[in-house]
């Protein structure tokens, strides 16, 4: 991926170049704008305009710090110098986490509790079927002797 600025190319470098070093200094979205302008007006160009940035790897590259790109929940773990609020904070985590794993296993305790009235309603519903088709073939044996 080129990271040239506009005013570091080269005096005889293309329009692509040019073109090309304009966007990436604008960002991924004028690449995202020129491609669908490319799509509007004329449908090839805005597939090879993706195809170039797939190829390029400018539509998945991140310019971003690793920082910004962090889920909320592992910035929290950074000290923020106050130490009684560092404790306050993971005395609060850990409980938070504790509640947590009570609930999952409350929900799990649910889901098996009704798991298993299914599966004995299935059963009562199965034994009740046999017992009925037993009568129903008896009577029918003493209908026909």
């Amino acid at each position: 991926m080129t990271t040239a600025n506009p005013a570091t190319l080269p005096a005889n470098a293309g329009w692509f170049a040019r073109a090309e070093a304009w966007l990436d200094d604008k960002g991924r979205g004028a690449w995202i704008a020129a491609m669908v302008l490319g799509f509007i007006l004329f449908w090839p160009v805005g597939l090879a305009l993706l195809a170039y940035m797939i190829w390029s790897k400018r539509m998945f590259s991140c310019r971003k710090s690793t920082a910004a790109r962090m889920p909320a929940g592992f910035r929290t773990m950074k000290s923020s110098g106050n130490a009684a609020f560092d404790a306050y904070k993971a005395e609060t985590l850990r409980r938070l986490e504790e509640e947590q794993e009570n609930f999952e296993s409350f929900l799990r305790r649910l889901r098996e509790a009704r798991d298993k009235a299914e599966f004995d309603q299935f059963m009562e519903d199965r034994s009740r079927a046999g017992r009925s088709e037993d009568s129903s073939a008896r009577t029918a044996d003493t209908g026909n002797a």
